[in-house]
């Protein structure tokens, strides 16, 4: 007999067990899965990593009930597997939200491995991520309700961004960098750009003048 997998194709078997174990699965104490939407009434935190041949970045972004975001993002400067980066971004944002007080929260990341080892449902057998994993497990109990969720990347830009200008800017020990504002433009630059006027009045002067007067000035031009 084929086995389920030569059936049904191996991803989509993949798929098909991942939503089985979804539908039946159960809430672990105050860890647990939920489906996730962007009405989401509590604080919500995203993490990621980024490596590429500059170093290894990470990065995490707090958001509140108002929609309010509070990025941190750090460089790694140690030796560290993936899943290694994925747990200090992690942990990065944990502190950050228990430093905020936030009592409620909602995790999202796109490590698998970290949202299932965290919510008991894969074996830990590498060495160097129970430590990381202990360290979230006890951070966890500084909430009074958390919630892990796992995406796709492409539902965790904000957090990627941030791992990745970390891990593309290179820090000196004697350097400070400020945070980055990112302000929003809503129009070309050209269109809030307006030259001094020669007579030393004001852009507006001559359109004050009409509208009081009802008369062009002397130095208007027919266009």
């Amino acid at each position: 007999m084929a086995s389920i997998g030569r059936l049904f194709g191996r991803k989509s078997c993949r798929r098909r067990i991942q939503t089985i174990k979804y539908l039946f699965s159960q809430r672990r104490g105050i860890i647990h899965r939920r489906r996730y939407t962007k009405a989401y009434d509590s604080w919500r935190m995203f993490f990621d990593r980024a490596a590429n041949f500059k170093g290894v970045g990470i990065g995490a972004v707090l958001i509140s009930k108002t929609s309010q975001h509070y990025p941190v993002y750090a460089k790694l400067r140690f030796p560290c597997t993936n899943n290694m980066a994925e747990y200090e971004a992690c942990i990065l944002g944990l502190k950050l939200a228990i430093d905020m007080n936030v009592h409620e929260l909602l995790v999202i990341g796109d490590s698998d491995l970290l949202v299932h080892q965290v919510l008991g449902e894969w074996v830990k057998k590498n060495t160097k991520i129970l430590p990381y994993l202990y360290c979230v497990q006890e951070l966890i109990k500084r909430f009074t309700k958390i919630e892990f969720k796992h995406v796709p990347r492409i539902q965790n830009e904000f957090a990627d961004a941030l791992a990745t200008l970390s891990s593309m800017i290179q820090h000196h020990d004697k350097n400070f960098i400020d945070p980055i504002p990112i302000g929003i433009h809503k129009q070309p630059a050209y269109c809030a750009h307006v030259e001094e006027e020669s007579d030393g009045n004001p852009w507006f002067h001559d359109i004050k003048e009409y509208l009081a007067k009802g008369e062009y000035s002397e130095h208007a031009t027919h266009n």
